[in-house]
């Protein structure tokens, strides 16, 4: 009996997935707040059934951890329901949207971490829900407080400051200097420095966008790359990189910087890989050698992506269940390529809707880019726009052998207490950025409709 309702609730999950995904899109056809409201009530149904059937199935295949799974699974709706229904309550000028999406991937990432590893599932949500009581007050401060473009030169020397920290009191994981230990507690400082960072260059160019502004960003941003390439975290490095080269373009709206600043991207890479290939590029050549052909050396080097490969492949459309895959053969698939762990036991089917749900939310941050007309904010919120989607097509695409694999994860679904908090940061300040816009709108709006009353007022007198 368990085996069935194990087998059926794969395929409900997968219908109820392209469901969710399918409304993640429509919501943008509707005109009216009732019918946006209908199927964002619908998403949650969704959300929780998807979320139920996901951990039944945990539940009938360790019966001994019964009581435990049962107990996570209530704390995780608990948080969830919460913060989808109070949040906006709180903040009514909040995108509902994007509130669903973010408690979507979180209790996706829960429930593969609890089929991987469930201290560190249980880790994960523990870190994750004291982060969200924490940014729950950054829309809050972001409408009180109007200055926040001021500190652009504060922005990058901590930027600066924070990420040198790892020359001083850092430790190396994976070839890459990248992460720092205090009190027992390890810290990736470059996942926050990148909100500083499109804060900084936000300011910058709120400020002036002529030549010599321009310049003074372009130093500054050329310091972070820097310290990035010489830690070997040359993830975040491109991570940066495209984050200023695209910022630059859309605040300035000129096309001749978004090509002259790919063009000398690729003349340094050069360079720097010719002077000190050996010093600083070793581990980057053998990731791109696997690259290439992973199968010279299966159980090498090749082993971690080809395992990712078979996962993928022996999952299938529709996946091999939630249990009764593999996914843990893969070296690092709780944080990593936790993209590989879902595809093989959800479906391939399953994996590329949730990458499409991923795509909705950078639609949603740059719907907000587009309709904000604060210069800072609107700046500012393509910049995470572009943080987002290209961390994500960093991570999905070096799993899949489509690119180098670069270690960088998947935003609120991986495990990493540093990338979920910092995540989870630049989701609750586009919200913020949402709140302000539309709280504008509102007023702008009940402006035009007092001066149009008062003119019919005056003609009918």
């Amino acid at each position: 009996m368990a085996s069935i309702i194990m087998n059926v609730s794969k395929y409900i999950i997968l219908i109820l997935m392209a469901l969710y995904t399918l409304s993640c899109f429509t919501i943008f056809q509707e005109s009216t707040d009732s019918g946006k409201n209908v199927k964002l009530n619908r998403q949650i149904i969704y959300v929780f059934l998807i979320h139920f059937l996901s951990y039944l199935t945990l539940a009938l295949d360790d019966p001994d951890n019964l009581k435990s799974i049962v107990i996570f699974y209530g704390l995780q709706i608990f948080v969830a329901t919460l913060y989808m229904y109070i949040y906006h309550y709180i903040y009514p000028y909040s995108s509902r949207i994007i509130a669903n999406n973010m408690s979507f991937l979180l209790l996706i990432g829960y429930t593969m971490l609890t089929r991987l590893d469930f201290s560190q599932a249980k880790k994960q949500f523990v870190i994750a829900t004291v982060s969200l009581i924490l940014v729950s007050i950054i829309p809050w401060i972001m409408d009180r407080y109007k200055n926040l473009r001021k500190y652009s030169t504060f922005y990058g020397i901590i930027g600066i400051v924070a990420l040198s920290l790892v020359f001083v009191i850092g430790v190396e994981q994976y070839g890459s200097r990248n992460w720092i230990s205090l009190f027992g507690i390890t810290i990736q400082p470059s996942e926050f420095v990148k909100i500083l960072f499109v804060f900084f260059v936000a300011s910058m160019l709120s400020k002036g966008r002529d030549l010599k502004q321009v310049f003074i960003t372009t130093c500054f941003a050329g310091v972070h790359v820097l310290i990035l390439v010489l830690e070997k975290d040359l993830g975040a490095a491109l991570i940066f990189f495209v984050i200023f080269i695209f910022m630059i373009y859309v605040g300035t709206g000129k096309l001749r910087y978004l090509i002259a600043y790919i063009g000398g991207g690729v003349v340094m890479v050069a360079f720097a890989f010719l002077l000190f290939k050996d010093r600083l590029f070793d581990h980057v050549m053998i990731r791109v050698n696997v690259w290439k052909d992973p199968w010279a050396d299966i159980s090498g080097d090749g082993y971690q992506i080809t395992q990712s490969l078979f996962a993928i492949g022996s999952g299938g459309y529709f996946g091999s269940g939630l249990t009764k895959g593999s996914p843990d053969v893969i070296p690092v698939s709780e944080s990593d390529f936790i993209f590989s762990a879902i595809a093989e036991e959800f479906g391939v089917l399953f994996a590329l809707a949730l990458l499409l749900v991923c795509f909705s939310c950078f639609i949603c941050f740059i719907n907000i880019a587009m309709k904000v007309r604060n210069r800072f904010y609107k700046t500012m919120a393509f910049g995470f726009a572009i943080c987002y989607i290209f961390q994500t097509f960093l991570s999905i695409g070096g799993v899949t052998k489509f690119i180098p694999s670069t270690g960088v994860t998947i935003p609120l679904v991986s495990y990493g207490g540093s990338s979920v908090l910092s995540s989870l940061i630049m989701f609750s300040i586009m919200q913020g950025i949402s709140t302000i816009e539309n709280k504008e709108a509102k007023k702008i709006e009940e402006e035009r409709r007092n001066i149009e009353e008062a003119a019919r007022k005056t003609k009918k007198a």
